[in-house]
């Protein structure tokens, strides 16, 4: 089978594997689609935290596929249904699974990274990580699944959004993107910032979503929070940067008693000022990944059509491409890319 296979930093080629047989509890999926992430192109920089992952490996966590076969035990799916995968796989066992808490697991592990995954054209997983697709959903939008639960937790669960209030969400990447159609969804009222680098392709796509957008390289903050919010601050800021700097600046646009969430994971540390957090009683939460529960609201969004997932994804770019991509992305230059790896 065909496969995007990474060898070294900055390096990606496809290989051809044999085709992976799924155990007794587990799950053989035709990869239909797969898309591409922050988190995959930390790895294919190959820094930043990412070293510690074993090459060649089989890249690749977000997919979408059909089932066509299964192992003894699997009582859960049948041959021809659509799927997708939790890929960030839980133990189950310990505090933290015990408490609740499975999306920070301590013995966790992540498709494509721990081990071999969905940039290919087969791949196997045990059915309890699997979720059934709903049959108006195309498989090319439900590839993107895992980042909208991503979003969908930050949104719904880790903070306090109410209709009508103001918000800025910070960094137009994939989750960026996300977190601000669902904000907007429930009545928020939105503008998302970028810099420079993002006014070519991903702000102007934040835009053909009918997003507000600003380029804060072009336009100081405080110009920003007079104009949206008559000089009182964000009502609530969503730092999905990954960069220290955000957690700093939405600190300075969120109102006293606002709410900051961090879905980013800053590569380096940040030295904050606590004086501004304490005063002003502002709420800093965090969001990391998300649970089965926000897949299925993932998956209901796209069912009912409240995320315009065409509008997002990029499938232009051709599996044979794959280093293109992860450049691409990097680059600012694109904000989905969608791996197909079949026209069925």
């Amino acid at each position: 089978m065909k496969a995007i296979v990474q060898t070294a930093a900055e390096e990606v080629r496809v290989e051809d594997r044999d085709k992976p047989t799924p155990g007794p509890d587990g799950v053989l999926v035709q990869v239909h689609s797969a898309g591409l992430c922050g988190s995959d192109a930390g790895a294919y920089s190959y820094e930043g935290g990412y070293e510690w992952i074993p090459v060649p490996r089989i890249m690749g966590h977000e997919y979408s596929g059909e089932v066509v076969a299964v192992g003894d035990n699997v009582d859960r799916f049948e041959i021809g249904q659509k799927v997708v995968e939790e890929p960030i796989h839980h133990c189950g066992h310990c505090f933290q699974c015990q408490n609740g808490q499975e999306n920070v697991c301590q013995n966790f592990s992540i498709t494509g990274m721990h081990t071999d995954g969905a940039y290919a054209e087969y791949t196997t997983v045990e059915q309890r990580h699997l979720h059934a697709v709903p049959e108006s959903v195309p498989l090319e939008y439900a590839a993107v699944t895992e980042p909208t639960s991503i979003a969908t937790r930050a949104v719904l669960e880790q903070s306090r959004l109410k209709p009508g209030d103001t918000v800025l969400v910070e960094g137009p990447g994939p989750i960026g993107i996300l977190t601000a159609v669902i904000a907007d969804s429930i009545g928020a009222n939105v503008v998302v910032s970028g810099l420079n680098k993002d006014a070519k392709y991903r702000l102007p796509l934040v835009e053909q979503l009918g997003l507000a957008t600003v380029n804060i390289e072009e336009r100081e903050l405080e110009s920003i929070v007079d104009e949206r919010t008559d000089g009182l601050g964000f009502d609530l800021v969503f730092d999905a940067t990954g960069h220290r700097s955000g957690v700093e600046l939405a600190i300075d646009g969120v109102r006293k008693g606002g709410q900051v969430v961090v879905v980013g994971i800053p590569a380096s540390a940040s030295e904050l000022f606590f004086a501004p957090l304490v005063r002003g009683e502002i709420d800093m939460n965090t969001s990391y990944g998300s649970k089965w529960r926000n897949f299925e609201q993932a998956l209901r969004l796209m069912e009912n059509d409240t995320i315009d997932i065409e509008g997002i994804i990029d499938t232009s770019w051709d599996v044979e491409d794959a280093g293109a991509a992860f450049d691409a992305f990097l680059a600012s230059e694109t904000c989905k890319p969608v791996f197909q790896f079949t026209d069925e």
